[in-house]
């Protein structure tokens, strides 16, 4: 069992600096504006706390650009990370397996997979809007772990882009976030590694 609770929590803040006029812009999550990524982040919130509670979801991939947004977005989004987090809190959400979207994973798995979406969008959602974006050690070192061993094999590849190769001793969250085809030095951001 995981604690979701530090990744959902750094995304809420990570939403809550998002102004309106950041919508529009792009992001390092390929072909996802600010906007698209929030209604992203918005449907898996809903679609993992419904495995987690073993109710009935209608998906946990999400649908980007699916919400036109006003301006009282943000209360609503980020209502929904914070449940998130509190439903993998209990025991129960981790065990068995679960069939979504036409995926069969063990409940483990798709906890880890909740995980790795509030890690790697929330630090997408921070890079695109100038955001800081930081998690404990442990929430990285899980984080990391699964998406080393799932991603090369993840059932549906074409989620995530070519791995970026960085340094073995780059910190956690580059590495991560490099394993699921983002330069952890992205444009607008300062400094890149070398070509090895």
């Amino acid at each position: 069992m995981i604690d979701l609770n530090p990744a959902c929590r750094r995304m809420a803040d990570v939403l809550a600096g998002v102004t309106n006029g950041q919508l529009a812009h792009f992001t390092p999550c390929t072909d996802y504006t600010v906007g698209d990524l929030i209604n992203h982040v918005d449907e898996v919130a809903h679609g993992f706390a419904a495995l987690a509670r073993k109710e009935q979801a209608g998906t946990v991939n999400g649908d980007a650009g699916a919400t036109p947004f006003d301006r009282d977005w943000c209360e609503p989004v980020t209502a929904h990370v914070l449940a998130l987090g509190e439903s993998w809190t209990d025991p129960a959400a981790w065990q068995g397996s679960t069939d979504a979207a036409g995926v069969e994973l063990s409940n483990e798995q798709w906890g880890r997979v909740a995980l790795t979406e509030m890690v790697v969008h929330g630090w997408d959602l921070a890079v695109a809007t100038g955001r800081p974006f930081d998690l404990p050690d442990a929430t990285l070192r899980a984080c990391l772990e699964h998406v080393a061993e799932f991603v090369p094999r993840a059932p549906v590849p074409a989620l995530w882009g070519p791995a970026v190769d960085v340094p073995d001793d780059a910190p956690l969250l580059d590495r991560l976030v490099a394993i699921t085809g983002r330069s952890p030095h992205h444009p607008g951001r300062p400094g890149s590694y070398p070509p090895r």
